[in-house]
């Protein structure tokens, strides 16, 4: 009869040791925080879905009556995102407040009587017309009507123009 060693006859897995146990955890942990940086890049370079309406889905949104404006001045609306500018010959115009540069928003400057864009300073007149580069075109606007005396400006479609056009301006009815 042959001797058994005990040794040979139950050989036991070796219990994983501390350091082999925190290798495993310090590859998963990196794996997660792969995973989490790709998911943050795709959400960052994926476009943005468009942005909720304001008044809770109506796109129109009510400036107020005609009189309450007066010649030559902005009036800010910033649910809207836009500017009710009523120029000097009594026209309405909306203009966006997104620089059509990068995107920054552009606020008016009563002083200096323009729109000046803090990222880059592009400047921009009462009409949107660009007036201080490197912004490339005007400002981007909404439609603008007028019913009964009523200015009302629909945020439902942005409409990119090139430059100020006399037919973009909505005056008011003459009674």
């Amino acid at each position: 009869m042959a001797k058994i060693n005990p040794k040979e006859a139950v050989e036991s897995p070796e219990e994983p040791s501390r350091r082999s146990f925190l290798n495993k955890l310090w590859v998963f942990l990196g794996c997660v925080a792969l995973v989490e940086f790709i998911a943050v890049a795709v959400a960052f370079l994926r476009p943005g879905k468009s942005k909720a309406l304001p008044d809770g889905g109506n796109s129109v949104v009510i400036g107020g009556s005609v009189d309450e404006f007066t010649p030559d001045t902005v009036t800010a609306f910033v649910r809207g995102r836009f500017y009710l500018a009523r120029l000097d010959d009594g026209g309405f115009l909306a203009l966006s407040s997104k620089c059509t540069h990068l995107g920054c928003t552009v606020p008016w400057m009563e002083t200096e009587h323009k729109f000046v864009c803090p990222c880059h300073s592009s400047a921009f007149d009462i009409t949107g017309n660009v007036i201080s580069a490197p912004a490339p075109r005007a400002l981007d606007m909404y439609a603008v009507t007028i019913e009964n005396n009523v200015v009302k400006v629909d945020t439902g479609k942005l409409q990119k123009r090139a430059e100020f056009n006399k037919e973009q301006v909505a005056y008011p009815k003459k009674a």
